[in-house]
Order: C-alpha cells, then structure tokens, then sequence
C-alpha cells in the first residue's frame, strides 16, 4: 500500500526516491493530546488522523529526530512545525509591543571586541587546553562541550536500551528452545 504524507501541500511519498534523500514516514502518536497536536499543526479542517496516516521528515526540525540507532525516530513529544503553507493558512504572529521588548529593540547592540585591548597577550588557540581571550569565545567552547556531554549521555543512554532489548530477546530465545531440548541448561 503506497504511504503518502498527510501535511497540506506535500507530494512526498515512500519510494525508493525519498528513501534515497533522507525522507522518513512516521505514524502519528497513539497519545490522543499529542495526536490531536499533530492534527491541528496540520491546518487541515476536519481532518482527523486514521491509523495509516503519515507525516514526512520534511515537517520536522532536525532536533526532533534520535539518529543515534540503526532506525530514525522521533524524540518523545516532538510536533510538526515546518510546513509551507499557503497565505489564507498562515497564522499571524503578533509582535512584542512591550516597554522592555522596545527598550531592547532601541538598544544598540553590543560589540565585546572593542572593550578588549589589543596589547593583552593572545593565548595559542592551536592548544586546547589554552583559555579564549575573550569571554565569549569562552562561553562559546562551554556551550559546545555542554552539548557534546549531553549528546554522548544521550548515545549512552541509547546504547544501554539497545543492549537491555538484546538480553530481553535472548533471554527469549532460551526460553524458547529449552523445551523443545535445543539449547543445554548451562549458562552462556
């Protein structure tokens, strides 16, 4: 049965093309809060989702994907949100009319590198053990080692699941066998 993408506009489909770019289909959830999310991020009036309903990749940010195993899966509570929508289905998104959102609207923006003096001694940046001279350039290699710990605690995490769903099908498999006399009760 061919698998269509169900966003407003958007001709992909399962074939051996969009598997070749990049292009997954995925159900939508069976929670009906995040299900019913999915249905009005779609704008498609009274549309309501079957079980073959698809959405394509497409309608993701690449943040809303766990690339980390063998399939592609969507994070737990990710959305739909990009989507190119004709003008009569666009929302319209009303801007900040505050006192502070003004303020900082008027304010110029400031630029660090010219309250660095020259003359201070630059560290080496070919050692990485070597601190940036300027604040931020050392807010910015916080941030990526930040988010390098949490993308290897996020592998980690994954690869223990992976090895727990093994054992359980192991364990399975024994369990299986050892009444048909396939497998020795000795443990491997």
């Amino acid at each position: 049965m061919p698998v269509f993408c169900a966003a407003y506009g958007c001709y992909n489909r399962r074939n051996t093309e969009s598997r070749s770019r990049g292009i997954t289909f995925h159900k939508f959830p069976s929670d009906t809060g995040l299900r019913r999310r999915w249905e009005i991020a779609l704008r498609r009036k009274g549309f309501a989702a079957s079980e073959s309903s698809k959405l394509c990749s497409d309608h993701f940010k690449p943040d809303d994907f766990d690339r980390t195993g063998q399939i592609v899966r969507l994070r737990d509570g990710a959305t739909p949100s990009v989507f190119n929508f004709p003008p009569h289905l666009q929302k319209h998104v009303a801007k900040r009319v505050t006192k502070t959102s003004r303020k900082a609207e008027e304010r110029p923006s400031v630029d660090l590198s010219e309250h660095i003096p020259e003359s201070e001694s630059q560290p080496n940046d070919d050692h990485s053990y070597a601190l940036p001279s300027s604040p931020t350039r050392l807010k910015a290699r916080l941030s990526e080692a930040l988010s390098r710990v949490k993308s290897l605690e996020r592998e980690k995490e994954n690869a223990m699941a992976r090895e727990r769903r093994a054992k359980t099908t192991v364990k399975r498999v024994l369990e299986d066998l050892k009444p048909k006399n396939l497998v020795n009760g000795k443990r491997i």
